[in-house]
C-alpha cells in the first residue's frame, strides 16, 4: 500500500527510510539506491540496508568545481560500507548545456518532466538507479529500492527494476511505496 504524504521535502526523510527499509525486508531486496548531496539522507540508512548506493550531485552542480558532500562525510559513509556514485546526472548531462545556452527541451528534460507529474522523488529515484547500473553498483534485472525527494531530504521510494541508459525504456516501476500527495504544491 502507498503511503502519501501531505508535505514533501526533508520532514519526511525519516518515514520515508522507515518504509523503504520495511518493505524492502519484505520483499528480500538487498540493493537499495539513495540520493543524497550532504549524507543526510544516506545516513538514515547506513547499517539498516543490506546494500547502499548514495548518489550525489555532480562535481559543479551548484558552483563551479564545487563538491556539496564534504570529505570527511565521503570518508564517513565509504567506511560504513556505502558505494558512492558522484557523475553527470542521467536526465540533464549535455542536454542541460543545451538548454542553457540555446533553450528548447531534450529528450531527457521531456522524461524527466513527464516522471515529476508523479513526483519530483519519483523522477530522482529513476534517474538514480539507471545511473547506478549503468556504474556496475546493482546488479542488472533485479529490482532495487530507490529514494528520492524534494529539496535536501527524501520523501519518495519506490521499487524499481532499472535498465541502463542504452534501454531506459525498458526500466519498470514496480512499486510507489511513499510519496508526496501533490508533487507540486
Amino acid at each position: 500500500m502507498t503511503v502519501y504524504f501531505d508535505k514533501k521535502g526533508r520532514e519526511c526523510t525519516e518515514e520515508t527510510a522507515r518504509l523503504a527499509l520495511q518493505r524492502g525486508a519484505e520483499l528480500g531486496i538487498e540493493y537499495f539506491v539513495v540520493a543524497s548531496n550532504t549524507g543526510f539522507t544516506a545516513r538514515h540508512f547506513v547499517g539498516k540496508a543490506p546494500k547502499l548506493v548514495c548518489v550525489t550531485h555532480h562535481i559543479g552542480f551548484r558552483e563551479p568545481g564545487g563538491d556539496e558532500m564534504s570529505q570527511e562525510t565521503r570518508q564517513e559513509l565509504k567506511a560504513q560500507g556505502v558505494e558512492l556514485l558522484t557523475t553527470t546526472h542521467l536526465m540533464g548531462g549535455i542536454e542541460r548545456a543545451v538548454t542553457n545556452q540555446f533553450g528548447g527541451l531534450y529528450p531527457g528534460y521531456l522524461i524527466a518532466n513527464a516522471l515529476r507529474m508523479l513526483s519530483q522523488g519519483v523522477k530522482v529515484g529513476v534517474e538514480i538507479s539507471v545511473m547506478a547500473l549503468d556504474s556496475g553498483l546493482i546488479p542488472y534485472g533485479k529490482p532495487v529500492i530507490a529514494v528520492g525527494g524534494t529539496g535536501g531530504g527524501a520523501d519518495t521510494a519506490i521499487v524499481i527494476r532499472p535498465s541502463h541508459a542504452k534501454t531506459f525504456f525498458e526500466t519498470e516501476i514496480l512499486e510507489l511505496i511513499c510519496k508526496p500527495r501533490s508533487p507540486k504544491g
